[in-house]
């Protein structure tokens, strides 16, 4: 599995086979590139490392920042100025990203520190990043969880040097820079130093040691050396004061000549960012192949988790990739929280929740169950910290950024791992906190009126009244839970009658279509509210395109007319993006998985694939990518209610660690179905769920509890080519 991983698929725009049949009709309204970087990370590490041009959002490649259709160009060729750490992963929309601590070879003049040069013969592979600058220095990044390891291969010179720059940040787009409010350098001496820059609020240490026997190191600043010189200090810097500064080392180096940087990161100042290289790096030197070959192994038993057996070589390829971006973010930064002194987790980079609340972090609760209550745990202590839950969190003070996009997303995952039992929570201070933030923000209207607008929040909260009453519930709590439960039934006012529809209202990436299909906590309800199963298929039907034409997907700089027109199809978004991402399982809650199985085949078959090309849309964080992972496995979770719909899988056999346990999904009657990248001229048939067992008793349900897979057990699907009537009987679980 890891072997087939390519961290170049999503680097570039969107290029994929024309679709067929379903996928034709759907509509791509964000941008069509995945905003993902090759570099060199290491799972759910800290630190990641890449080459560095500027451009939107990571930091490295082409683009300019755009928010929907096919994305401009910034430069006509891959380059980079130097290699910067702490980058996103496949979010967008977001103007000011990381991209720290910029480490650039040179055979230059420091004079020419900024510029750009051509990168050569890029390599990928997890944990470990590589490329040719056209000046002839290779160059090599591997990283562990707090360190980055830098290794740069020179050509002959007489004055080759390593500089690094502290001042970087952000990116080169307008209003992109991010500027240190506070720094301070100081050269140790014998390849030795280390530094602080506090970026939007937060204290970034690097402690820094590099192999360059008989080099000289100097300060820096203004792009002028100070000679002798061993400390810089800047109390106060502006926009308007700001020059760039750092430290340098430089010397003579013959043909082929190795130079070693290492980097130990900490939020809590240099002596930490020491130790921290310290226990990553020990004592042997050099330590690049060290921590390579640790984070290699890190990332083998991440991966490791989940096993897929058949499937063509495409297939696999895509599939391990979006369990390697499913498995990047978030950021855990053990004793670290530089907002909070004391010991514990400390977790960032939550970005984007309301893209990956449905299915990462379902997928970190099965696969890498302690982090997953690690992230709880951290995000409880932010909520203690600041005073209400993120619903996204960056390593920038402020957990408050992003009400807007959504409301109390946490509390599906808290849901969740209490329904699990998950140990390592004080669940009598979780439902405080929980409680508490169900009235902030939009939250204060809902609890007041029982409807809010932007409408997308009243579902939002409802589901987490409901949510948190499964908890308190669970906690012997039954006032509480009583009362959070009558107001988690309010979803309804959310709901137009007389259509079927969410009331018309203001959205975010999207319209009232792509969120009238949320699973809701009630769907019998909601089925019943459109009408009853018949009336709720036909606009499900609509909303897919079934027996409508294909569509033209907005090109380049697309104009207002043609993105109001694109929008007026009220049609699924694919996996352009994540709004209506768990729309295609509604359909098992009116008896119809069949209907299930060929949309989510054919987002499978036709809007992934292989190269820099292949993904639909802003990974945002593994939202995207994760997704693909649960569809391939033939489960979507159901997040907060503790279940998991059956679906055909994409693989013969897949074995998921989950938990303790082992969870296999075998099949009989399958047969292999390439992606659009194997057969471009084909739209190969869907497969069918014909019968089912579980741990060998007859499956007649197209649902599991999540306990049911978190413990382990074997599923056995019967495939067929023709839909039939399993699942359609038995419907999942609702309130009423």
């Amino acid at each position: 599995m890891l072997d087939d991983i390519d961290p170049f698929i999503g680097t570039a725009a969107t290029d994929l086979p024309r679709s067929h049949g379903l996928a034709a009709t759907w509509w791509w309204p964000k941008p069509q590139v995945g905003n993902t970087h090759p570099g060199a990370t290491s799972p759910l590490g800290m630190v990641s490392a890449c080459a560095y041009s500027g451009a939107y959002p990571t930091g490295y490649g082409r683009y300019a920042k755009n928010t929907e259709g096919v994305p401009e160009e910034m430069f006509d060729r891959l380059e980079a100025s130097g290699f910067t750490h702490f980058q996103q992963s496949g979010t967008g929309a977001i103007r000011k990203y990381y991209n720290y601590v910029r480490v650039t070879p040179m055979v230059q003049p420091l004079d020419a520190l900024g510029e750009s040069w051509a990168l050569r013969d890029e390599e990928a592979r997890p944990g470990y990043y590589a490329a040719t600058l056209d000046t002839g220095v290779r160059c090599e990044i591997t990283v562990g969880n707090k360190v980055a390891v830098h290794r740069y291969t020179f050509p002959e010179h007489r004055s080759a040097r390593v500089v690094v720059d502290l001042s970087c940040g952000g990116l080169a787009i307008d209003l992109g820079r991010t500027v240190p409010l506070r720094a301070q350098v100081e050269s140790i001496g014998r390849g030795r130093a280390q530094g602080t820059v506090v970026m939007e609020g937060v204290p970034l240490s690097v402690h820094i040691e590099a192999d360059t026997p008989g080099w000289r190191q100097m300060l820096w600043y203004d792009r002028r050396l100070i000679d002798g010189g061993t400390r810089l200090d800047f109390d106060s810097i502006r926009h308007t004061t700001l020059r760039p500064f750092g430290l340098l080392f430089v010397g003579p180096v013959r043909a082929g000549q190795v130079v070693e940087l290492r980097m130990g990161f900490s939020l809590r100042g240099c002596d930490q960012a020491r130790v921290n290289l310290e226990r990553e790096c020990g004592t042997e030197q050099p330590a690049f192949d060290v921590v390579r070959t640790r984070t290699r192994a890190r990332w083998r038993e991440h991966v490791g988790r989940v096993q897929v057996e058949g499937g063509t070589r495409a297939r696999r390829k895509v599939f391990a990739t979006a369990l390697y971006h499913s498995l990047i973010k978030p950021c855990f930064a053990d004793d670290e929280s530089p907002f909070w002194p004391d010991a514990g987790p400390y977790a960032f980079d939550v970005c984007t929740m309301w893209d990956i609340y449905k299915t990462q972090l379902p997928l970190l609760a099965a696969i890498a169950p302690d982090r997953h209550t690690d992230l709880l745990e951290s995000l409880i202590r932010v909520c203690e910290e600041e005073g209400n839950f993120p619903i996204g969190y960056r390593m920038a003070r402020g957990a408050d950024r992003f009400f807007r996009q959504a409301s109390a997303l946490a509390h599906t995952a808290l849901a969740d791992a209490h329904a699990l039992g998950r140990p390592g929570i004080d669940w009598s201070w979780a439902i405080v906190h929980m409680v508490d933030d169900l009235r902030r923000m939009y939250g204060e209207d809902f609890f007041e009126h029982g409807m809010v607008h932007p409408i997308t929040h009243t579902l939002d909260l409802a589901y987490a009244h409901h949510c948190t009453a499964q908890v308190a519930r669970a906690l012997n709590d039954r006032r509480l839970a009583d009362d959070l439960e009558r107001r988690g039934r309010q979803w309804v006012n959310a709901f137009d009658p007389a259509t079927g529809l969410l009331r018309d209202s203001e959205f975010y990436e999207g319209g009232k279509w792509n969120y009238s299909f949320r699973l809701v906590h009630d769907m019998a309800a909601r089925i019943a509210l459109a009408g009853g199963d018949a009336a709720f298929i036909g606009i499900l039907d609509r909303f897919f395109g079934y027996g409508a034409d294909p569509v033209k997907q907005p090109g380049r700089c697309p104009q207002p007319a043609e993105m109001a027109a694109g929008y007026a199809l009220n049609r699924f978004e694919g996996l352009n993006n994540e709004p209506d991402m768990e729309a295609p399982w509604a359909y098992h809650y009116a008896g119809r998985p069949d209907r299930t199985a060929e949309i989510v085949h054919a987002a499978l078959t036709w809007q992934y694939g292989t190269g820099p090309g292949g993904l639909p849309g802003n990974d945002d964080s593994g939202g995207l990518s994760s997704w693909y992972v649960w569809a391939s496995l033939g489960l979507f979770p159901v997040a907060g209610q503790n279940r998991f719909l059956i679906n055909a899988p994409a693989f013969a056999r897949t074995v998921l660690q989950a938990g303790d346990g082992e969870f296999v999904i075998e099949t009989s009657g399958f047969h292999e179905s390439p992606i659009g990248v194997d057969g471009v001229d084909r739209d190969p048939p869907p497969q069918y769920v014909q019968s089912a067992t579980l741990n060998g008793e007859p499956l007649h349900a197209a649902h599991l509890s999540a306990a049911d897979v978190h413990r382990g057990g074997r599923l056995h699907l019967t495939l067929g080519r023709e839909p039939s009537s399993w699942g359609s009987g038995i419907r999942p679980p609702s309130l009423s």
